[in-house]
Parts: structure tokens; C-alpha cells; sequence
């Protein structure tokens, strides 16, 4: 969160921006790897599709930076299917909660159900369209590139700030600081703001790429991974 979060402050194109989204995407391949096998260990079915999403979300925002404009491949066909079943999916789950009238067996929202699973649809529609539209080119490559990333850094928020057992607090207790912090910064409101930042930021960086003149002459101009 820390790389991610740091790529999206330093100036865009930059050795700082790069070399800190070349950590944040090495991190959270990692993050999400690990994450979809220890579902599968612990039989958390939720967990493996998060991980996955993850693992996808940023692998394809990589490849958008790393790649010229109109460039496409075979697998980008292979990726689509990623968000599609995940979607389908993901919606199918929250039209069961809806119709039983019970809490979400995993103590998510429906409304955020709905919510991820726009989302994967959202990003399967934006792969199929630059699929057959051969590639994606200049600000909107910024787009796909930037709000990929920055979902991504939104899920890994979400899990550390809202995830369960209070991990901040786990964290900061472990090193030994816990103790000189005042207690406002383990608030539930607090870790809601954090956790939905990236979201904002999301936004913010859309409605400057796309409906401004800031990056309509320009490429995305990076010689590995980096995160808007």
C-alpha cells in the first residue's frame, strides 16, 4: 500500500513513480498469489476469486504500461474471461443473498457484492472493446492503465483496514508502537476513509486523463510497471 500509494503521489512518468510501481506491482502479484492459495487451503471461496481479481487487475494495468499503443495479444482473449466468470459469478451470489433475506454468509454487504461484480463486468466489457477495436491508444491506455491500479490498491486497502482481527492495530502493536498512538487512529471511520481514498483518487485521475487536455497528447511512457 505504502509503493502504491507513493506511485500515485510522485509525478507521473518519473524514476520515482517507475521504480515505485515496479514495488507495488511485484507486491501485490505476490500479495494476491498467496492470497489465492491460502483460500484454497482454508476452503474460502471469496478469498480465491479476490485473489485472482487482483493477480488480473494488475497484471493487465502492467501490460498496458509496458505495451505501445494498439498493442494486443493472444492472451488479453485468455484474460477476458477472468472478470466475465468472476462477474457472473459474483452477481449470481448476491441475487441468492437478496432472494434468502439472510445477512451475507461472509459478512460483506450485498450492495458491495453488486458493487464487485460491476466492477469485473465493467472490466470485461473494457477488454473485449479494446480487443476488437484493435488495442486501446493515448489518454484512454492512461485509463485502463491508472484505474486498474488503482482498484487494485483499493482491494489491499480494504483488506488490511477492514479485513478482520483489526490488522493496523495487530501491525502497529507488533512493532512496539501501538502504545504512543492515540486511539482516534484506530477508529472504524478512520479505516473507512483509508479504505475508500484510492477509490476517490481513482476518479480524480479518470476525470484528468479523460476530460482534460493534461494527457491527450501524451502515452503512457514507462519502461516496466508503474501505478497512476
Amino acid at each position: 500500500m505504502l509503493s502504491g500509494t507513493a506511485a500515485i503521489a510522485f509525478r507521473k512518468g518519473s524514476p520515482r513513480h517507475v521504480l515505485a510501481g515496479r514495488v507495488f506491482v511485484v507486491s501485490m502479484l505476490t500479495m494476491a498469489v498467496f492470497a489465492a492459495y491460502l483460500a484454497i487451503v482454508r476452503d474460502q471461496p471469496n478469498n480465491i476469486g479476490g485473489g485472482i481479481l487482483t493477480f488480473y487487475l494488475i497484471g493487465t494495468a502492467w501490460l498496458t504500461a509496458r505495451r505501445r499503443d494498439g498493442e494486443t495479444s493472444r492472451l488479453d482473449w485468455v484474460a477476458l474471461l477472468i472478470p466475465s466468470a468472476i462477474g457472473i459469478l459474483t452477481w449470481m451470489h448476491g441475487i441468492k443473498v437478496v432472494r434468502s433475506g439472510a445477512p451475507s454468509p461472509d459478512g460483506v454487504p450485498v450492495g458491495m457484492i453488486f458493487f464487485s461484480g460491476s466492477v469485473c463486468l465493467l472490466a470485461a466489457a473494457g477488454d473485449f472493446r479494446m480487443l476488437v477495436s484493435g488495442g486501446v491508444f493515448g489518454a484512454k491506455r492512461i485509463a485502463r492503465h491508472l484505474w486498474r491500479m488503482c482498484y487494485g490498491l483499493f482491494i489491499a486497502a480494504g483488506s488490511f483496514f477492514m479485513g478482520p482481527n483489526n490488522r493496523p492495530l495487530r501491525l502497529l502493536s507488533t512493532v512496539g508502537i501501538r502504545r504512543h498512538l492515540p486511539a482516534a487512529l484506530f477508529s472504524t471511520g478512520l479505516y473507512l476513509i483509508l479504505t475508500i481514498l484510492p477509490l476517490i483518487l481513482l476518479i480524480f485521475w479518470l476525470v484528468r486523463v479523460r476530460f482534460t487536455n493534461a494527457y491527450q497528447a501524451k502515452s503512457v511512457v514507462l519502461a516496466s510497471s508503474s501505478s497512476d
